[in-house]
């Protein structure tokens, strides 16, 4: 191993989530399913903190804010309004030979990126977002670009990403439907029942987590960008006569930012911001900027925030006939609001997690997961020195029974004391609880921490204050 500052290969990660219980690829034992993965023992904590994390921050903690959980399957017409099912479109091509499918503008970016490395700048001010599927094709075609295997492709051309289903179980008498493309229209549709059961005023948010489904093409990017997976959204709604968009915007730039790097405790080199272009910008957006994290395969998008003005009220209120507007209970005056929305992949931060807490420590020949502890599956594991001496056995599962009442605990009794230290630095747990011989005459374990693995004689019946301490 080497102690790097150098963010791991994607193959690292891959590797450590696999052996670990973090992230499993779906129906392995089949062949898999392409750009899906299940999430393991250890990493469907991981998850359930990161969801737990955001919703105390964005939802919980603050007065302005309300919650939702919405269907998955809404009433179709809701996707005509939004437009997903006419432009929610991916460029697409096809490799002659095998008849693979890739995105067309990943292509670019990947020969772009093989310029760059070789010295060949002339495409440097390329912004491949802001190219048409026309430009694309062009493209593609002037400096003859490939597919992974080598062979030509096909133009590009649009590719729906929503997924179809249907509703009914008759043959010939069963109706379309898709399963959602996002989350934030099912708070757009349910707006004007959050105004009736709620004391809710301008201006206020409501956000929820849940799962969306894209049919998109991709590869090699690991859970990055999937087939299913998670958003937490938020719609913030406003009086764009009363509240200035502008300073709203910078308050929810400076809210993700602060949740990226204090509450999850990113590491402020690997992320950026990037304000979209022009023609990148979605033509009902007034301003988009996303917060970019440096992944093991480039700057890429974790969190995005935009200004969509009254875009989505307005086109749910005129394809469902139902008025949408605010009534200001002061001024009477009716309005739609405008709307500013952050949304986030709680699958991206998962990854960013992982690739940003990953570190090989070289002195002490070690792979070392340095989450920060509220987000570690396991806050502290429990050992018995020995598990063939019955007498440390029970002594640590006392132990191991009054900090589990408290924290995330693991009992760990597994091979030799060094092997098991290893395991828990790899997945992530900030301390290691250790009861041995004198600790059945004074009362007293070993605790080590995990980043510096240093040793500690505690009291047992200090160990619940001494933990929270530090991981607080």
């Amino acid at each position: 191993m080497s102690d790097t500052t150098a963010p791991p290969t994607l193959e690292n990660i891959a590797s450590l989530c696999k052996r670990r219980g973090f992230v499993f690829p779906t129906s392995e034992i089949y062949g898999g399913l392409a750009s899906s993965y299940d999430y393991g023992p250890l990493g469907s904590v991981l998850l359930h903190n990161i969801r737990n994390a955001w919703w105390h921050e964005f939802i919980t903690l603050r007065p302005d804010m309300v919650g939702l959980d919405s269907q998955i399957l809404l009433h179709p017409e809701t996707w005509v309004a939004s437009g997903h099912v006419d432009s929610f479109n991916d460029p697409m091509v096809e490799d002659t030979v095998t008849h693979l499918r890739y995105r067309a503008d990943h292509l670019i970016e990947k020969w772009l990126e093989q310029q760059r490395q070789a010295g060949k700048f002339d495409w440097e001010n390329l912004v491949v977002e802001d190219l048409t599927i026309e430009e694309m094709a062009a493209f593609i075609a002037e400096h003859q670009l490939q597919s992974p295997d080598g062979h030509p492709v096909t133009p590009p051309k649009s590719f729906n990403l929503l997924f179809e289903t249907e509703l009914g179980s008759v043959m010939g008498d069963k109706t379309k439907a898709y399963l959602r493309g996002e989350t934030a229209q099912g708070i757009f549709s349910n707006f004007k029942q959050i105004l009736d059961s709620t004391r809710v005023s301008m201006p206020f948010g409501a956000g929820q987590i849940g799962k969306s489904f894209r049919n998109e093409i991709t590869t090699g990017q690991f859970v990055f960008r999937t087939l299913e997976f998670e958003q937490a959204e938020i719609e913030y709604f406003f009086n764009p006569e009363e509240q200035n968009w502008q300073e709203l915007f910078q308050m929810w730039q400076e809210a993700m930012w602060n949740f990226v790097t204090k509450t999850l405790g990113i590491n402020e080199k690997n992320l950026q911001w990037r304000q979209h272009t022009d023609k990148e910008r979605s033509h009902y957006s007034k301003d988009t900027w996303d917060l970019d994290y440096n992944f093991p395969f480039g700057w890429k998008e974790l969190w995005g925030v935009a200004y969509r003005a009254d875009y989505d009220l307005k086109q749910q209120q005129n394809h469902s006939g139902h008025n949408l507007e605010y009534r200001d209970p002061h001024s009477g005056k009716t309005y739609l609001p405008h709307v500013i929305e952050p949304a986030v992949g709680i699958n991206r931060i998962f990854l960013m997690l992982i690739t940003d807490a990953y570190w090989e420590d070289q002195a002490n020949n070690r792979l070392v997961l340095k989450l920060k502890p509220a987000l570690a599956p396991y806050k502290v594991a429990v050992f018995p020195l020995l598990k063939n001496k019955p007498e440390l056995v029970n002594k640590a599962k006392e132990v191991f029974a009054k900090l589990s009442q408290n924290f995330a605990a693991a009992w760990d009794d597994r091979g030799n004391i060094g092997k098991r230290y290893l395991y828990q630095d790899e997945i992530g747990t900030p301390y290691c609880v250790t009861v041995d011989f004198e600790s059945l005459t004074d009362n007293t374990v070993t605790v080590r921490d995990r980043d510096t693995t240093k040793q500690e004689r505690v009291q047992v019946s200090e160990l619940k204050e001494y933990l929270r301490q530090r991981m607080s």
